[in-house]
């Protein structure tokens, strides 16, 4: 890593240095009144070289001081693990639930209590719900049990009309659900109750899924961690002292913890992708347009409305799709979700670093080999160069 960054401001250096030449030839061409002066380009080149190694040192020093008293706060704070699956309806897909469900093979209610149990279970440890509906999930679940044994629609109808009937989820405290507080980590609004759900939870109800709870987010959704005055800080589930990532992180850590099998995030500068790459689930940031934002607090204004983005999080990548579907309504088709897709047509680029910056701290060396993994399975699977 040192080397390549000695590699690159080399040739930054040298590249200076011929610019510089090459401008003081130019000008002894052009007629000039006098002498040109002498450009001193070792002094200039020095100075730059002292500048930067000085800035380096500084972020050095800041970043070991950081270390330490990250490890200083929380030497006093041993990891608590979660108690281990025994239930295996909680390793299960939501679409391979959903299917469970629909063939009788699984009762809604069973599934249901299963992931309100594991809530429980884990939430003194990693705090990642903040209100819940359980009493009326059982009875919701009990409803569409009621409505799959009575055969009075048939399964290919229902896998249709209802893809996720029976199925809990859950969402992000800044989305409306009826019923429950819609706090967004803000203080002032530590009482406030939705009248109505969002229009994404309501087509995930629509589809036939059930809502559990809301999670953590941080103040505002406006920070990387999920911590805020009203309800305090949600844990890593992998590492307590760790973050969860935000602004969707108590989502994301309740996936991840096995308490509910997918769920609902909005994303304006990686609010999805930033918890589901901590937790270590699956999660996408549509294009603006696709899914509605109405009943989520904050609003974005302004420029930020075109950046802000509700969508899907899940355990399985294979849920993204048909989860996605749900919730783009109408507008599922602009995505051409059903169209097969040729990785091979696609253009690959990756970025290992910023270049260097003096004041930046370089990409971990664990991060720069999974990367590295990528781009050589890319080509050795399917003969696609990835552009650097």
């Amino acid at each position: 890593m040192v080397g390549g960054q000695q590699g690159l401001k080399g040739r930054i250096l040298h590249k200076l240095r011929s610019s510089v030449q090459h401008v003081q030839q130019h000008h002894r061409r052009l007629p000039h009144p006098s002498p040109a002066s002498p450009v001193e380009t070792p002094i200039i080149v020095s100075s730059m070289g002292w500048q930067d190694f000085g800035l380096r040192f500084i972020r050095i020093i800041c970043e070991l001081l950081s270390r330490f008293l990250c490890w200083f706060w929380y030497r006093d704070n041993p990891h608590t693990p979660l108690p281990p699956i025994r239930n295996l309806i909680l390793l299960e897909s939501a679409q391979s639930l959903a299917t469970k469900i629909r063939t009788k093979k699984l009762k809604s209610v069973e599934v249901v209590k299963s992931f309100i149990a594991r809530i429980k279970e884990i939430n003194p440890i990693v705090n990642c719900m903040v209100d819940q509906r359980f009493e009326d999930a059982i009875k919701e679940a009990e409803e569409a049990d009621i409505l799959i044994r009575s055969g009075s629609i048939d399964e290919e109808t229902l896998a249709r009309t209802k893809p996720f009937l029976g199925v809990p989820f859950t969402t992000k405290d800044c989305m409306a659900v009826k019923g429950l507080k819609q706090v967004a980590g803000l203080w002032i609004r530590r009482n406030m109750v939705a009248e109505k759900d969002a229009d994404s939870v309501a087509m995930m109800r629509a589809s036939g899924a059930i809502i559990l709870c809301v999670t953590n987010v941080s103040e505002l959704c406006m920070w990387w961690e999920s911590n805020n005055t009203v309800y305090g800080c949600t844990n890593n589930p992998y590492r307590n002292c760790r973050t969860v990532g935000g602004s969707s992180g108590g989502e994301g850590c309740i996936q991840s913890s096995c308490g509910s099998p997918f769920g609902i995030g909005s994303d304006i500068g990686g609010s999805i992708r930033m918890p589901s790459f901590f937790n270590g689930i699956f999660g996408h940031k549509p294009s603006y347009g696709i899914v509605s934002n109405y009943g989520q607090e904050p609003v974005a204004m302004g420029e930020a409305q075109e950046f802000c983005v509700t969508g899907p999080m899940c355990r399985y990548a294979s849920d993204l799709t048909p989860m996605l579907r749900v919730m783009a309504g109408n507008n599922a088709h602009l995505l051409k979700l059903d169209q097969k897709v040729d990785i091979q047509s696609l253009r690959y680029y990756y970025v290992e670093d910023d270049g260097g910056g003096p004041l930046i701290t370089p990409m971990h060396p664990e991060l720069r080999a999974a990367q590295r993994k990528v781009v050589q399975h890319l080509d050795k699977a399917y003969g696609i160069k990835a552009k650097k």
